[in-house]
């Protein structure tokens, strides 16, 4: 599926499933309860805003793995909520996490103890120019290198929505593979997609968030979750550029089996 098509898809795919948007709504209201606790001066509300919160952590980033799913399979249906797989999910995209920022974290600290220890020295010499360009050298070398793995790490959650596989998702190598056949041209034309929908989101967000009292709920239930179906939806067509070279009988096979999970 060319990338044209895949933005057009997927900035429809939430509006075909408005009446069932809400389910992905009602989560994230769980992330408002605090707020509206602490707002309220309420205590119990509060109480319950973390237990919420803390359910919301638990579910949501396994059940969006549901929508990347969806997209492999070129569907326009909405996933249902599965709370044991949904769990189960969301603990395999938090060791994804873990594992992928392993070099992230480890170029940080050694940028921090290396360039970090010669710009305090500058910084006693009162060298401001030096100092201002070392740091920013770390953090652009961190920022680059962050990014990579981000993007390593979506198309990682990607395999591990195709394949149902945490240690076939866990190999780096395959992933580049992955992203390779997908074609670097394409993956970079949906990255700018994600970037001007972030822009777009973020403005009109800023006008949202304004509003009196509700304008944060409003932000919370229903653009996040817009935003989130439509990332998600679109990464799973990405893919499945990938997942059409399959023979057509295991990828009948498969389609079945996620229709059973998502049902």
């Amino acid at each position: 599926m060319d990338v044209g098509k895949i933005i057009s898809n997927s900035l429809k795919y939430p509006f075909r499933n408005i009446k069932k948007l809400p389910i992905l709504m009602v989560l994230f209201i769980l992330v408002a309860i605090v707020p509206i606790g602490v707002i309220l001066d309420n205590r119990y509300v509060v109480i319950c805003g973390v237990i919420a919160f803390f359910l919301f952590i638990l579910i949501t980033p396994g059940y969006l793995l549901s929508f990347v799913q969806i997209g492999l399979n070129e569907s326009a249906m909405f996933p249902s909520l599965s709370f044991t797989q949904d769990i189960y999910n969301t603990l395999r995209i938090f060791v994804l996490r873990i594992v992928y920022m392993i070099v992230p974290a480890a170029v940080f600290f050694i940028s921090l103890s290396t360039l970090g220890i010669s710009s305090i020295d500058m910084l006693k010499d009162l060298n401001i120019i030096g100092f201002l360009l070392t740091m920013g050298l770390a953090l652009f070398i961190v920022l680059i290198v962050y990014i990579l793995f981000e993007v390593l790490l979506f198309f990682a959650k990607a395999r591990l929505a195709y394949l149902n596989s945490l240690s076939e998702s866990l190999k780096m190598h395959k992933v580049i593979k992955d992203i390779r056949n997908i074609g670097v041209g394409n993956i970079i034309k949906w990255l700018i997609f994600m970037a001007i929908l972030m822009i777009v989101a973020s403005f009109v967000s800023s006008w949202v968030i304004a509003i009196p009292y509700v304008g944060f709920i409003i932000y919370l239930a229903i653009v996040i979750p817009i935003l989130e179906s439509i990332g998600n939806y679109s990464l799973g067509l990405l893919y499945s550029n990938i997942a059409d070279k399959e023979d057509d009988l295991d990828k009948l096979e498969r389609e079945i089996e996620v229709i059973k999970y998502l049902n």
